[in-house]
């Protein structure tokens, strides 16, 4: 069994999504369109997608950025040192209740300073096998959001988590967004552009 990859602590939460903050030295696991889970309590966990990552500037920051020759033991100690957090955006599509998954919203949100975790390629198997996609109406409703940009890393991700079957799984997942988007042209369009530079990159 894989171990779990903490990536951050919640900083804030609502019912839709919420915030994980994590230091610089731990960016190297969490990536755009990531899934992530959020475990509360025996049998209850929130999973959600990231669909941004940002980094504030602090005092520091904005001095060495107007400073002639900063040393490159500065830079590395700022990088590493520094208090803001990089702080990501997740959007909430599903939650897990006595080992089954529902891709609803939570009944509750996760909490300030849980752990978030990285889904693992079992992890991602179980929850996309879970139902018929019903996690996709989450994406497709948030416009505030690059819905295609985020689909098109996520179903990058799972095919990988898929291996061999993973074809399969991105056909079935193809129909599903061609049927929900069917009276949305302009999203269809901008979705399957996204998706089409997956499968010819």
């Amino acid at each position: 069994m894989t171990q779990s990859i903490e990536i951050g602590r919640l900083l804030r939460a609502g019912t839709t999504g919420f915030i994980a903050g994590c230091r610089v030295n731990q960016l190297n696991a969490p990536a755009f369109g990531a899934l992530v889970r959020a475990p509360l309590s025996e049998g209850y966990q929130v999973y959600g997608l990231i669909h941004d990552i940002h980094i504030d500037d602090d005092g520091l920051v904005r001095q060495l950025v107007t400073a002639d020759n900063v040393s490159e033991e500065v830079m590395k100690d700022n990088r590493e040192r520094r208090i803001v957090p990089v702080e990501m955006s997740v959007l909430t599509v599903g939650y897990e209740q006595d080992g089954k998954i529902y891709h609803l919203l939570p009944p509750r949100p996760p909490l300030s300073l849980d752990v978030i975790y990285l889904c693992d390629d079992k992890d991602l198997v179980k929850f996309t096998s879970a139902g018929r996609f019903g996690y996709f109406r989450h994406i497709l409703q948030n416009e505030d959001i690059p819905i295609g940009e985020v689909l098109a890393a996520h179903v990058q991700q799972v095919s990988k988590a898929y291996g061999k079957n993973a074809e399969r799984w991105k056909e079935e997942a193809m129909q599903e967004l061609i049927t929900l988007l069917r009276d949305d042209y302009p999203t269809l369009i901008s979705v399957l552009g996204s998706l089409s530079e997956i499968a010819h990159g």
